[in-house]
């Protein structure tokens, strides 16, 4: 699932970059794009009372991480995720991030939208999941939302901003969909509205995070990133190839990759690491009918 503390650590430290075999990524350095320059962009005051809700109901196929079941292995992973970007977050303006791989079927769309689940799982922490993947979206399809009115449709004059947000009922999640197919998406995003666009939304959002097409297939990607405060580069284990990935890293020329996450784990590398806590858990909750802690618990074993 995801293996980026060693990569965020070493952004976070500024350290040389290592070998690309361990496809870790460069220091962070200096936000770009909209965070750097200048672009006016006045508050967008009263938008998250404006958006429509609509009920939490993912598609099953979407493997969302289920707030009900908060000690699975899965959930424990994007939680450690969630963390090192917030501190991060304390050390520098990083409140928009691009999502992306460099390749397809990489695991980038459901990165970003369980790192977005985790987020908004955090008290007064709105966070808005945007699907900037214009070519192929899929976001839409995850929560069961409709793909339009979406972000073609507000960048074309369509369709106003509160139209296009969707908040899930009783969370912080806000998402975006791509709206209708367009012809162009470069030249699309390549308008003046999506720069001033990016720059509002982090005014109203403690996270702005941007699902995005594969680096090496498109170009959109490395355009967003200069235009937001790091990217996140996903890879897929077994999968990936160090040249794809070095490839990848290469077109992001303003170097504003702040971690490199390892989609596809094997579920047992997962599972074994929380095992002593979920019997832990378990043990707790399978009491009997006096209320007494069974035989064989944690503290009678092993660490």
């Amino acid at each position: 699932m995801s293996r980026v503390h060693d990569a965020l650590r070493r952004a976070e430290q500024g350290g040389a970059p290592p070998s690309a075999t361990t496809v870790a990524p460069p220091s962070i350095g200096t936000s770009i794009g909209v965070g750097s320059s200048h672009v006016e962009a006045p508050a967008l005051s009263g938008l998250l009372e404006q958006v429509e809700e609509i009920p939490w109901d993912p598609a099953a196929e979407a493997h969302l991480i289920d707030a009900t079941k908060p000690n699975e292995a899965p959930t424990e992973e994007f939680r450690s995720l969630r963390t090192r970007l917030n501190h991060l977050q304390g050390l520098q303006p990083l409140r928009s991030l691009v999502v992306t791989s460099a390749s397809p079927a990489e695991g980038k769309s459901f990165t970003a939208a369980n790192l977005a689940v985790v987020q908004a799982h955090l008290d007064s922490n709105p966070t808005l999941l945007c699907d900037f993947d214009f070519r192929r979206p899929s976001l839409h399809n995850l929560f069961k939302v409709g793909r339009a009115p979406g972000l073609t449709e507000y960048l074309t004059g369509k369709a106003s901003l509160p139209e296009v947000i969707k908040r899930i009922r009783g969370t912080n999640l806000y998402i975006m969909p791509a709206g209708s197919a367009v012809l162009n998406p470069l030249e699309l995003l390549n308008l003046k509205e999506v720069k001033v666009l990016l720059a509002k939304l982090p005014g109203v959002f403690n996270w702005v995070i941007l699902d995005t097409p594969p680096m090496l297939y498109a170009a959109d990607a490395s355009l967003l990133a200069t235009m937001t405060d790091g990217t996140l580069l996903v890879v897929r284990l077994g999968q990936s190839t160090a040249d794809s990935v070095q490839r990848a890293l290469q077109g992001m020329s303003h170097n504003n990759v702040i971690g490199v996450v390892a989609n596809g784990a094997q579920r047992g590398e997962l599972y074994n690491k929380y095992s002593y806590y979920k019997n832990y858990y378990y043990y707790y909750d399978d009491e009997d009918k006096d209320g007494d802690k069974k035989a064989g618990g944690p503290e009678s074993q092993d660490a």
